[in-house]
């Protein structure tokens, strides 16, 4: 996995704002009208459409309009590129916690 990803970074900073991340988990229960979700948080619509905006610019979701009605979906595939960071950096820490452990319990390396 490359080091620096501007789409792992655009997600991070979607996901950085608690109005987002409630967005994004409500989504998680099914596609949902922008005016059904923008009830539910204490702001003006305007405001609001900035989140969805981040939100879609950054991949998390997709929006469709029919009629006067904009849905949006959630965009799980997207999800899948914090997923893989957070299990290389598992992965890396789990390895340096092992020797580690070694280290502590067997100094001169005699372990088996």
């Amino acid at each position: 996995m490359a080091q620096y990803s501007p789409e792992l970074d655009g997600v991070f900073v979607a996901l950085a704002d608690p109005t987002r991340r409630a967005v994004v988990r409500r989504l998680g229960h099914g596609p949902t009208s922008v005016g059904d979700l923008a009830r539910e948080f204490p702001m003006t619509l305007p405001s609001f459409m900035k989140h969805v905006r981040t939100l879609e610019s950054n991949g998390l979701i997709r929006t469709v309009k029919s009629g006067r009605v904009r849905t949006c979906v959630l965009n799980r595939e997207r999800l899948d590129l914090v997923d893989d960071w957070l299990a290389e950096q598992r992965r890396i820490w789990e390895g340096r916690t092992d020797r580690l452990e070694q280290f502590v319990t067997d100094p001169k390396g005699k372990a088996p």
